[in-house]
């Protein structure tokens, strides 16, 4: 993967490798303790066997230094960024951080929606947060949409006019279920 990280894929993890074989063709050689990778018959890297699919094992010293940054993020960090912004932001963001099994999943999620207050400024992004809250979808894509569709300007009065349901026989309402 471009990412440094190889995939074993019998238990679906991920390993990483030295950047400098980003995009090279490698063989992985395992037991049911370790997993070793191998450029051209020299090991290149060697890591502890976890099974737990779609996780990542990285070593530090396999990252290039512009990639580096990526292993100082925590969820900690992104709260913090985000309550900066507006404290919707920051419940947006912990929302997507609480979705996914593990954190390091959701941060470039986290990163795209925190940038996108560069381009289009903490209130809207703010509103266009709390407008997805409103809507119970957690992600970088509705966000982006809102901002693009200008609907974090709506003012949400027009929702509020909306008529109760009406009664009807076919309509069975909760206590049917009790």
């Amino acid at each position: 993967m471009k990412n440094g990280h190889v995939c074993l894929g019998i238990d679906k993890h991920y390993y990483s490798v030295p950047y400098r074989f980003i995009g090279r063709k490698v063989k992985l050689l395992y037991s049911r303790t370790n997993v070793e990778v191998y450029y051209h018959y020299e090991r290149i890297a060697m890591h502890r066997r976890i099974k737990s699919p779609y996780s990542y094992t990285t070593d530090k010293d396999h990252l290039a230094s512009t990639h580096r940054f990526m292993t100082e993020w925590t969820p900690d960090k992104f709260l913090e960024w985000a309550a900066s912004i507006h404290e919707d932001v920051r419940l947006y963001i912990l929302k997507i951080l609480d979705r996914k099994q593990h954190p390091e999943q959701a941060y470039r999620s986290c990163i795209g929606i925190l940038s996108l207050a560069r381009k289009a400024g903490n209130e809207r992004l703010a509103s266009a947060c709390r407008r997805a809250l409103g809507y119970g979808v957690y992600n970088y894509k509705s966000i982006q949409q809102i901002l693009e569709n200008k609907m974090d300007n709506y003012e949400d009065s027009l929702f509020a006019d909306e008529l109760p349901m009406p009664s009807h026989d076919n309509i069975r309402g909760e206590n049917y279920y009790k």
